[in-house]
């Protein structure tokens, strides 16, 4: 089969690799109709994130036709339609009962590297490193689900692929990055970051009740989608002190919750603090920067929360740790639990209460995942969503 394989720093290709097959009774195979590529599939193209070998397949948006099921397996036939949710979970662990999807016990088949790496394992993930179990992606015409039985999401004939494909992860991360944050009705809710998983949490937030929404980018497109979506917009190119901006938006109390959209690359050239990020990374000091993660601690409102479903992989530093505590602030993170909140946003899509799809910008074929990679990378010609229907 044909799949988007990693090779190396900003080295993706479009290799011919051996079709998946069933190892255990759980397993099932579906044919892939349609994938998308990730924001932090970035993380894994600029090598931030480690653990990735040559050879690996990309992906952990997917859904696709079941062709082919395990013998244990009694959830799904052949023929059912399922989106396939980026954590990989057994259901039957203690987390799962709990409904803590993304630190599944038991599906992370490298637990000793996550052990090493974060005190315990988390849950195994599709396309994303050794550290996550090392399974391969689905940006490919077929993918493995391992533990299938759980880890999918049935849905119906008649609504197209791209209404639905953002179940695997962006539309419950962004649902969750908002669930996080308690909203009340009076509430302001800052977000940092107008890509995909931002652009969902808007809506997410506008959903659940928010009175106001302001969203922070430096991309045109991302800004005008934003306040298409019912935002208030920041454009860092044009508004050098956020902090400032925010507390002039809210009376000078600042926003009571706070949404980092952005995670480990965070991206502002004249920042001072930025500067030292790309220095201290430059020499292997520091693996991520947290400058949106500095900027939402000194601008949240006192007693309010910091939600953050952006991805964070290793150390960071200079963080303002005496304000968070002083200001009594609650962190609330982690990667998206995703089957938790699906049957609702699936309602939620058959009502008509929300159209993922309008984050979709270009949809390509396999063939053109790798140029897409490097576009979605330097946010050329608008680019906030791909699709790849292989």
């Amino acid at each position: 089969m044909k799949a988007l394989v990693w090779h190396g720093t900003a080295d993706i290709r479009c290799d011919t690799v051996p079709d998946p097959t069933i190892e255990d009774g759980r397993d099932a195979i579906i044919k892939v109709t349609a994938c998308a590529i990730c924001g932090s599939d970035l993380h894994l193209y600029d090598h931030f994130m480690p653990g990735m070998k040559s050879g690996d397949i990309m992906g952990h948006e997917t859904m696709g036709e079941v062709v082919e099921v395990g013998r244990d397996n009694k959830a799904l036939k052949v023929g059912d339609r399922i989106v396939v949710p980026f954590t990989i979970i057994c259901g039957q662990c203690d987390q799962c009962k709990r409904g803590n999807f993304s630190v599944c016990e038991r599906t992370n088949r490298n637990a000793k590297l996550a052990e090493a790496a974060f005190g315990h394992t988390t849950a195994g993930l599709f396309g994303y490193t050794h550290l996550t179990g090392g399974y391969a992606g689905g940006q490919a015409e077929y993918l493995r689900v391992p533990f299938a039985d759980a880890t999918h999401i049935k849905v119906p004939g008649g609504i197209p692929d791209e209404r639905l494909l953002f179940l695997s992860d962006i539309f419950p991360t962004g649902w969750q990055a908002a669930v996080q944050c308690d909203i009340q009705p009076e509430d302001t809710v800052a977000i940092w970051g107008c890509g995909p998983v931002g652009q969902m949490a808007i809506r997410s937030a506008i959903l659940l009740g928010a009175k106001r929404v302001i969203a922070i980018d430096r991309v045109p497109e991302r800004l005008t989608m934003a306040r298409a979506g019912g935002a208030e917009t920041i454009d860092l190119d044009a508004e050098s002190n956020v902090v400032a901006k925010l507390n002039d938006m809210t009376n000078g109390k600042g926003p009571e919750k706070c949404i980092d959209s952005v995670g480990m690359e965070a991206h502002a050239t004249t920042s001072l603090d930025a500067i030292y990020d790309r220095a201290k990374q430059a020499v292997m000091l520091e693996s991520d920067r947290p400058h949106v993660l500095r900027q939402m601690i000194m601008a949240c409102r006192p007693a309010g929360v910091l939600s953050i479903p952006g991805v964070y992989g290793g150390l960071i530093d200079k963080v303002p740790f005496g304000a968070a505590m002083n200001k009594g602030l609650t962190f609330r993170m982690g990667q998206t639990h995703v089957n938790r909140w699906t049957d609702d946003l699936l309602r939620r899509i058959e009502e008509g209460q929300i159209d993922p799809s309008f984050v979709i910008t270009h949809t390509v074929g396999l063939e053109q995942g790798p140029e897409m990679y490097r576009t979605f990378r330097d946010k050329q010609d608008g680019c906030i969503k791909v699709v790849i229907k292989p």
